[in-house]
């Protein structure tokens, strides 16, 4: 396992468990934080072998959102507006790191998931809450908008302009029955057996051929917001017939023929 001052990255094969590890300040985001999981989410655009993210927090809480006492929110004077942007960037870069990335992100949540903590659920690929999970986007609860890092973007594609304008609007909790019902988690599990249902879906996605596995997370990305049907349709006839000439393809279709398990090579 390795360790930094505020998240731990645990590697299971081609699984890895990130978990934001700060539970004595129920996992506030902090500048540091927001450093270490820049440098973690933009090593893995060139680590391949890791195929899978699964995140989450330790101790009673996913993430208390960004802490706010720290030097996220720059001090008054002169050139405040110029610093003040660059620490929002930093903090929305994590988000455009995590779509871009080529590995799904399972997103597993307890606790409370607020404000920032909030915005990197809504990044991942999947979610799972536990029964006690609440969520909220509390940007707008301490006298800015409701929209920040990514919320305002992912929110909308996820449920829907109505609901997400009501969460948004007021920072309102959305708690894990609720979640569900709007399809932000997949699932409600145990709080016990949270990560044993992440890595099982991560088992899941390791059973398809990787490249494939990339180029899903890509086209989705990019098909959320295409022009039109036909956009859409090229984009996937060209990914097919990519996928196609390769080793991994040949290998699946003789599996399936031969009722066998088929063994990938990223090739």
């Amino acid at each position: 396992m390795a360790q930094t001052n505020t998240i731990t990255t645990e590697t299971k094969g081609a699984i890895d468990i990130l978990t934001l590890n700060r539970p004595a300040e129920l996992n506030a985001v902090s500048p540091d934080m927001i450093a270490e999981l820049t440098a973690y989410f933009s090593a893995l655009h060139d680590r391949p072998t890791t195929r899978v993210v699964i995140l989450r927090g330790n101790g009673t809480q996913f993430s208390a959102g960004a802490e706010l006492g720290s030097d996220a929110f720059a001090a008054p004077g002169k050139g405040r507006p110029q610093r003040q942007l660059k620490m929002q960037q930093n903090y929305s870069g994590v988000i455009r790191l995590m779509r871009s990335c080529p590995q799904p992100i399972i997103g597993l949540a307890h606790g409370a998931a607020c404000g920032a903590g909030f915005s990197f659920l809504l990044a991942c690929d999947v979610r799972f809450a536990a029964p006690d999970a609440r969520m909220n986007a509390a940007y707008i609860k301490i006298g800015v908008g409701g929209c920040d890092m990514g919320s305002g973007y992912l929110l909308p594609r996820l449920v829907g302009l109505s609901v997400a304008s009501e969460f948004l609007l007021t920072g309102r909790f959305i708690k894990a029955e609720r979640a569900k019902a709007i399809s932000l988690v997949s699932d409600i599990v145990p709080a016990e057996e949270l990560l044993a249902k992440g890595m099982a879906f991560a088992e899941d996605m390791l059973r398809v051929s990787p490249m494939g596995l990339r180029m899903t997370k890509q086209a989705l990305n990019t098909l959320i917001d295409a022009p039109s049907l036909d956009a859409a349709l090229m984009m996937e006839d060209r990914q097919q017939v990519i996928l196609l000439e390769t080793h991994d393809h040949a290998e699946a279709v003789a599996a399936f023929r031969e009722r066998r398990s088929p063994t990938y090579h990223d090739q």
